[in-house]
Parts: C-alpha cells; sequence; structure tokens
C-alpha cells in the first residue's frame, strides 16, 4: 500500500466509521470488506441476502467475522425507512412506490446512510455511475450552497500530492459551478493533508486571451473569493503558470500562487478528464479517485473494472470524507 493510502488508513483507523457496500456477493467487495473488518479499520455492511454472502466468502476461503449484513427482505426498519423515502422525495413517491424502490440495493444502502445508520456508501463494481449517484442525489442531496456534486482525483507520485477537478462529472460547469467545486476542493484537500493553494486554469493567463471561456473562468475567481474568503485562489492561469514558478514569474509575477498550486480546477470536464489521464499516464502519477464531492455524506463511486485493492482504497477514502 502505498503511503498516501498507509496515512490515510492511519487517519480513520479507530474512528468507528461504518461503510455500507450495497454490491455484497461481488468477490471483490468481499474481499475487500473482509479485510477493512479483519484490519479493524472501519465497519463494512454489505447489503444482500445473509446466507448467501456467508456461503460466497465461505467458498472464497474469506473470513465473515465482524462483517454484518442487511437484507431489504428483512430488515426490520424498512417501514421507518419507507416513510423517511417517502417524506424526503417530497411527493415524488408514494408509499407503494417506496417500498418498490427500496428493494433496490443502492437506494437501500443510500437511505441508511441518510438515516445515520452509516457515514458513506461505496458502489459501482457491477452497477453503472448514475446508478449509484443518482440515488444519492435524490436522497442525500448536496450541501447548502452547491448545486451540484462535482468529481476529483488526488494525484500522487512519491511525496506530491495534488488534486484535480471536476474530472468526473460535470460536462461544461458555468463560472457558479467552478467557484462552488474550487470551495469543496479546498475541503477535499485538507482532508488528504494538502495544503489547498488553487489555480483556475484556461487556455489564458491573467487576460492575456479574451474569450467568453476565459471570462467565464475569471469570473468563477471572484466568485470563488466571495465564498470562501480565506482560499488561496487564483485565475485564470494557464497550467504552466500555475505550477512552474519559474514560469509565474513571467507571466503572473503578480499572482497569489506563484507556479505553486496545488488544486487545480479544470475549465471543463473534458481538459480535466485529460489532463488527469494524462498525468498519469505521462507523468506516472497514481490517479486516486474519482473522489465525489459536494454531498451532506460521502458516496463514491467505484469503477466496474476496479479490483479487491480499489475497493479497499475507495472505502478509507469514504471513511476519511466522514470525519
Amino acid at each position: 500500500m502505498s503511503a498516501f493510502f498507509d496515512a490515510v488508513k492511519q487517519k480513520v483507523k479507530g474512528q468507528n466509521k461504518t461503510i455500507i457496500f450495497p454490491e455484497g456477493l461481488d468477490e471483490r467487495v468481499l474481499t475487500a470488506a473482509s479485510r477493512l473488518a479483519s484490519e479493524e479499520v472501519i465497519r463494512p455492511v454489505l447489503v444482500g441476502n445473509r446466507g448467501a454472502i456467508e456461503s460466497k466468502a465461505s467458498a472464497l476461503g474469506l473470513s465473515a467475522e465482524g462483517i454484518e449484513v442487511y437484507d431489504p427482505d428483512t430488515y426490520e426498519g424498512f417501514e421507518e425507512m419507507v416513510k423517511a423515502f417517502v417524506e424526503r422525495r417530497k411527493g415524488k413517491a408514494t408509499e407503494a412506490d417506496a417500498r418498490n424502490i427500496l428493494k433496490d440495493v443502492n437506494y437501500f444502502g443510500t437511505m441508511l446512510v441518510y438515516l445515520n445508520k452509516a457515514d458513506g456508501l461505496v458502489s459501482g463494481a457491477i452497477h453503472s455511475t448514475a446508478e449509484t449517484v443518482r440515488p444519492a442525489l435524490q436522497i442525500i442531496k448536496t450541501k447548502p450552497g452547491v448545486k451540484k456534486t462535482s468529481g476529483v482525483f488526488i494525484m500522487v507520485r512519491n511525496n506530491e500530492k495534488y488534486v484535480f477537478a471536476d474530472c468526473a462529472i460535470n460536462i461544461a460547469p458555468d463560472s457558479q459551478d467552478l467557484a462552488e467545486t474550487a470551495v469543496e476542493s479546498v475541503k477535499t484537500a485538507k482532508t488528504f493533508d494538502i495544503e489547498p493553494r488553487v489555480a483556475m486554469l484556461s487556455f489564458s493567463t491573467k487576460g492575456s486571451a479574451h474569450s467568453e471561456e476565459t471570462e467565464k473562468v475569471a469570473k468563477a475567481v471572484e466568485i470563488a473569493k466571495q465564498l470562501d474568503p480565506d482560499m488561496i485562489v487564483d485565475g485564470e492561469l494557464q497550467f504552466d503558470a500555475a505550477y512552474v514558478p519559474e514560469v509565474a514569474g513571467k507571466k503572473a509575477p503578480e499572482s497569489v500562487i506563484r507556479g505553486n498550486a496545488s488544486v487545480f480546477i479544470f475549465p471543463s470536464l473534458e481538459a480535466g478528464n485529460i489532463g488527469y489521464k494524462m498525468a498519469q499516464r505521462l507523468g506516472h502519477f497514481e490517479a486516486v479517485g474519482p473522489i465525489l464531492q459536494g454531498l451532506n455524506a460521502p458516496v463514491n463511486d467505484l469503477s466496474r473494472g476496479c479490483n479487491a485493492e480499489d475497493v479497499y482504497h475507495v472505502a478509507l477514502i469514504s471513511a476519511a470524507q466522514s470525519l
């Protein structure tokens, strides 16, 4: 395990955090949950049929000790959950609708988090991003003042750590979206012991080019400063002016960033997605994420191509977000 994840593990160990895994019969999820329970890092709760899960664990040679299992078909708090769901959806679902919807493991698991039965949720090993995120947006919802959730990657290389956002969720963010993403990214940076110095990226540095795209970023900087007056933020900045002090000295000598940014806010999803993959493949950074931010409680999405180690890592991240 990398030094990054070792540090996250030490942060959450002993905090008695509970993480829900809706995909209880998946081998990768079972393997990660067994490891988390045996190491007493977090308390894993699997969703599914207890007998089937215990049988699958036994067949895989895994210990189920310390793993809790909640079954939507037998969960004693199900009627309470139905009523809470109807109230939360505010007329968009009847009790009959709720009983049907809450048989879906992701909705069931998300309601457990909403009802404070758990601290976070990890899903997506066998479900799509939409199937994982939609219940969170409908039930847990975004924090006050945040219109949209966003997805960040922690980019790790040896002792270097950076936050890249948004690389996973919002295709064409406006100025308000970018500003909110910056504010939430500062919180994420602090969670993972990264001193936040925020660069709002563009193809222009401090007015070297003028277009709707550059003005959108410049406006986002002003909104971000209003939302968090203590934030160290500047833009619009080209990546080299945000990352290389010598370049910053020429292109943006008055900038508070001075080429030492640690949080990079990309102007669009395509830029962010391309950017983190280039850093990962050409720069040999480890890309940790996507980590969803802006929600009232942690819900994180796995890749369907993930392995057990990925599930373990995302669980640690989710627990850290709930601290």
